[in-house]
């Protein structure tokens, strides 16, 4: 039984690893896909979790499988698919470990997951559904995503969303069917490029206020660099982030919202419960987990563990 449960895309990063002899760009295998991330790094923390998903019964598929089992995540919902080939993402980062994505999906499993196939008694028990954008972009997955959102809410698990905005993804305008998941989450978790884009505000703390007004209690915002912000009910506030030696921001708003979960559960609160203080210091330590990851190559295995978040808190070196 799984304190937290997320549906969505598990895939392989294929991200930079030098060049080859010949001058060629030679690009490492890493396991990944956002939800799963979450999960890792809950998993990290001792939080019990499951994915629901689907991939290739494939080499990728069945290493995913593996990986995920291997990290504590629990798969008995994620399904091997005989007809469709496991997600790909081709990782590009730039000097400052920016990235920007190229994705081979026409055929990708993730999002071919149909409603039926989701195992609603993994939701039994569990605490947290969290899901997110990637597995809206298409049908059946996108039925498959909401319909079972829908259903953990009416259960009264707490329901964690993160859009994750890819736009080589979407076909058309996304951002309808992206307020949709907003509208069904508890906490949100947007970038400021995607706080801007489903709010159509440029100011932060308007399109914060905005997307509260949807039906999240508390809206995180991940600003890179420059920290994060939150909004609970009328408090808007900003955050400085932790000053490391980036080197891959892949997976570091996963482990961030990842970090905003552990920690609410950690506290034994409802959100109805959660106070600017905690937020505040929730999202520190957030902030703190989505740093490290960034001083790593790859995601999924990349997270921290607790002792490491708690060295960079108090300001030591971490071992």
């Amino acid at each position: 039984m799984a304190e937290v449960v997320a549906l969505g895309e598990a895939l392989i990063d294929f991200t930079p690893a030098g060049q080859s002899e010949a001058g060629n760009p030679i690009f490492e295998r890493n396991p990944g896909g956002a939800p799963a991330n979450v999960l890792a790094f809950l998993s990290r923390m001792g939080v019990s979790t499951s994915l629901i998903g689907k991939v290739g019964s494939d080499l990728f598929g069945r290493t995913l499988q593996s990986v995920l089992g291997r990290a504590g995540i629990g798969t008995e919902g994620l399904i091997l698919s005989e007809d469709f080939n496991t997600t790909l993402s081709f990782v590009e980062l730039d000097g400052k470990g920016d990235r920007s994505f190229g994705f081979i999906r026409k055929n990708g499993a993730d999002k071919m997951l149909r409603e039926d196939e989701v195992d609603l008694s993994l939701l039994e028990g569990a605490k947290v559904f969290h899901f997110g954008g990637v597995t809206l972009t298409d049908e059946p997955s996108r039925t498959a995503t909401l319909q079972t959102a829908r259903k953990a809410k009416k259960r009264g698990l707490l329901i964690s969303y993160d859009p994750n905005y890819r736009p080589p993804l979407w076909k058309g305008a996304a951002a309808e069917t992206l307020r949709e998941g907003v509208r069904l989450a508890d906490i949100l978790k947007v970038s400021d490029e995607e706080c801007r884009m489903l709010s159509g505000m440029d100011d932060l703390s308007q399109g914060t206020e905005y997307l509260s007004g949807l039906g999240p209690r508390l809206v995180f915002v991940t600003c890179g660099p420059k920290g994060s912000a939150y909004r609970l009910g009328p408090c808007y506030r900003e955050q400085e982030t932790f000053d490391v030696k980036t080197v891959d921001t892949t997976g570091a708003g996963d482990a961030f919202l990842g970090g905003i979960l552990f920690s609410l559960l950690r506290s034994g609160k409802s959100l109805s419960g959660v106070t600017p203080a905690d937020a505040d210091e929730f999202m520190r330590f957030a902030n703190a987990a989505g740093s490290l990851v960034t001083t790593r190559k790859g995601a999924l295995l990349s997270m921290p563990d607790l002792g490491q978040i708690q060295a960079l808190l108090a300001g030591r070196p971490s071992c």
